[in-house]
């Protein structure tokens, strides 16, 4: 965002960031007791935590949910424990993955179920292409699957069937907290032993730890927000399409659209102080996350009708 502002200083402010595919609807963060942010958290607190996680991820082994701070830091000390001579991403995906393994391989699904490590995004970030659960079930690999964007479809995760595949899980997307950096690494009893025992006695804070119960346990909450993403997202769809962009894909948190000039939309859109998300690999497409308001709904469509008619 600092970069786009440096780059547009005459754009109008506040800038409307669409370039995350992080909910824009946040989980309510009430108040906190006093003991939440004065004392250490109680190791009770942090394995309460991970039990509720666990029956909201539809785990029967609470011991087998390892919960980190935020899933970027997990990739980097999985990194240390899950070796592997050759390592497959499939597609075009995540870049922390390739931050965590420097030597992996972009590939195919079926090429890297050849690999000694597959890591994937499911649903895929940016495209959310899907892969089904029975597909996983091929070849012998070690699997590393990053479910970031299930939330929203609880349908898509390969829980709890994962078949001895590491799955990482994400609070602050669905949630819409990011700032939070909370996240879950769910695995088996060797591999999550280990985990816990690099992230010491007090890897997340008492104020992440009681905010997370309550949502965690919150359903009537869920069902809400997953009906808020996928009717945003069905909207954001319609929206670009209107436009004359072609929809790549998508999730109920962000819609990838293609444009033979998508460097010029970019630039455009930041001009009216709107930030999308471009890929150097896909130099066709960009990422749009969902607006959070009407306010914000009409200030893309507009910015899109002055697009459309300057073509």
């Amino acid at each position: 965002m600092e970069t786009a502002r440096r780059l547009h200083p005459a754009a109008p402010v506040p800038w409307l960031d669409l370039s995350t595919g992080i909910a824009p609807w946040p989980y309510p963060v009430g108040t906190f007791a006093d003991r939440d942010w004065q004392r250490l958290p109680e190791p009770e607190a942090l394995l309460g935590l991970e039990e509720v996680a666990a029956d909201y991820f539809r785990v029967d082994k609470p011991d087998q949910v390892v919960a980190v701070p935020g899933s970027d830091m997990a990739l980097r000390l999985l990194a240390k424990f899950i070796t592997a001579t050759r390592v497959a991403i499939v597609g075009h995906s995540y870049s922390g993955y390739r931050k965590a393994w420097p030597h992996a391989e972009v590939m195919s699904f079926e090429r890297a179920l050849k690999a000694d490590l597959l890591i994937c995004a499911n649903p895929n970030n940016p495209d959310g292409a899907w892969i089904e659960e029975r597909h996983f079930q091929r070849g012998r690999n070690q699997r590393l699957v990053d479910e970031a964007f299930a939330d929203a479809d609880p349908r898509l995760s390969l829980l709890p069937s994962r078949n001895g595949a590491v799955v990482l899980r994400s609070f602050g997307k669905f949630f819409g907290l990011a700032g939070l950096r909370l996240g879950f690494v769910i695995a088996d009893r060797p591999l999550a032993r280990v985990l816990r025992d690099q992230l010491g006695d007090w890897p997340i804070s008492g104020p992440a730890i009681a905010l997370a119960m309550r949502a965690y346990a919150d359903r009537d909450w869920h069902e809400a927000q997953r009906q808020r993403l996928l009717g945003a997202s069905a909207r954001l769809k319609a929206l670009l399409n209107e436009h004359g962009l072609t929809d790549g894909g998508g999730t109920a948190q962000f819609r990838l659209a293609e444009a033979s000039d998508s460097a010029g939309l970019f630039d455009h859109l930041c001009c009216h102080g709107i930030l999308v998300r471009p890929f150097a690999e896909r130099p066709l497409a960009l990422r749009f996350g969902l607006p959070g308001s009407e306010r914000d709904w009409s200030r893309l469509t507009a910015a899109l009708d002055q697009w459309s008619i300057s073509r």
